[in-house]
């Protein structure tokens, strides 16, 4: 009888230290691949290693959607941040060998397959297509002193003065925020709020931009381009469903129609991004490949004249993957290309209209097919070199150039 209650003591203990165990220990991950005769493990790559994958399981969530990053400047560590069906993760990718998966900030209202975050002055901002949602603000730091990962995370401040929104553009050097797709029907038909977050835990709205059609995407910038009649304006880029509109957004009280530009065989105009320099313009089109066929196709247009936008050319790449979001880091042009992966794009010699693949990697291998699988999106910004990826199917991935 004392050797059985031992055993029962025994079994206890280390049912406690099991249970007790810290959770970061716990992540189901994959960590470092390197991309050798064209695969990583699985997944099928060119030129890029896989540091770390997090499946969904991990986030208690069904379904993976939009990414950014956050860099801290006081510790030098570097966070991932992605829209989940439930909410919002948060991982401390500083070592992929050990990432830590600090926690969730749950959605504001209900769960929803789209999600859209940006980061300024160390506080995110969080918009869903989500019923009443509205804007989430959450302070980041809060992130350096997690005692007990993962744990739930409430917000800071949250901005009701919209319902739901598709996506969010923040430009860093005004301080405005840039709520884009909030209502086909309401005072701006979809296009850009514009709300003052120069500071974070008291947006303030001061109107919006409504007289084109529905805004998808965008990207506002201060303006340092060709084109001197601009230069220090505030440029909004809408990806406006069947055209890229440029809106001049300096005064907020009386924004102005700049121009406006079209191409052959619109399906639906989803995003863009500059180039470095602002001459370029770097536009996807998300249903082209499923309604005309072909591969994936990027169209790159010559703002050098922003009242007079030309298209100068137009990319196809190897797959007949739909393209999503896409950005530009120096002379790389970083696609999310759903079921194709991340595709790597020189674009060094735009101007001559040649640019070309060095590299990829493909997060659903099983195939290439025009359907919305794959890749989200891509966030290329860390001094480190590391990539997020973010895929609906599969969770988060951090990969990197070998």
């Amino acid at each position: 009888m004392k050797r059985y209650n031992f055993l029962i003591l025994l079994v206890g203990v280390l049912l406690f230290v099991s249970c007790s165990s810290s959770p970061e220990e716990e992540i189901p991950k994959t960590n470092k691949k390197p991309c050798e005769n064209g695969m990583a493990g699985i997944f099928p790559c060119e030129n890029y290693d896989l540091l770390l994958h997090i499946p969904l399981s991990t986030f208690g969530a069904s379904d993976g959607s939009d990414c950014w990053g956050w860099t801290d400047l006081t510790t030098n560590k570097e966070y991932a941040i992605m829209g989940v069906f439930n909410g919002t993760v948060f991982v401390d990718i500083t070592d992929t060998e050990n990432p830590v998966y600090l926690g969730k900030l749950p959605t504001a209202t209900v769960g929803k397959y789209w999600w859209d975050v940006k980061v300024y002055n160390n506080y995110a901002f969080i918009v869903s297509e989500a019923d009443n949602h509205g804007m989430q603000v959450f302070d980041l730091t809060k992130l350096r002193n997690v005692t007990n990962p993962p744990t739930t995370f409430t917000a800071d401040t949250r901005y009701t003065g919209f319902g739901s929104a598709h996506n969010m553009v923040i430009n860093q050097n005004s301080g405005y925020a840039y709520p884009v797709g909030t209502s086909k029907s309401g005072t701006y038909k979809g296009g850009p709020l514009f709300i003052n977050i120069q500071n974070p835990l008291a947006p303030t709205s001061e109107g919006g931009w409504g007289t084109d059609n529905y805004s998808h995407d965008a990207q506002v910038v201060t303006y340092t381009g060709p084109d001197s009649d601009y230069t220090g304006k505030e440029i909004l880029i809408g990806s406006n469903e069947n055209e890229v509109v440029i809106v001049d957004i300096t005064d907020k009280a009386n924004p102005k129609n700049i121009s406006k530009i079209s191409y052959a065989n619109v399906g639906y105009t989803h995003q863009g991004w500059f180039t470095e320099g602002q001459k370029y313009f770097i536009l996807g089109d998300e249903y082209d490949e499923r309604n005309f066929g072909g591969n994936t196709r990027t169209i790159i247009f010559d703002f050098s004249d922003l009242d007079n936008p030309k298209q100068h050319f137009t990319y196809n790449g190897p797959t007949q993957a739909i393209d999503h979001n896409g950005y530009v880091k120096g002379n790389t042009f970083y696609l999310a290309n759903y079921t194709a992966g991340v595709r790597f794009i020189d674009i060094a010699n735009i101007e001559s209209k040649s640019i070309s693949e060095i590299g990829y990697f493909d997060t659903y291998p099983e195939n290439n097919g025009a359907n919305f699988n794959g890749v989200w999106s891509v966030y290329p910004y860390f001094n480190s070199g590391k990539i997020v990826v973010s895929d609906i199917n599969r969770g988060l991935f951090v990969i990197k150039k070998q």
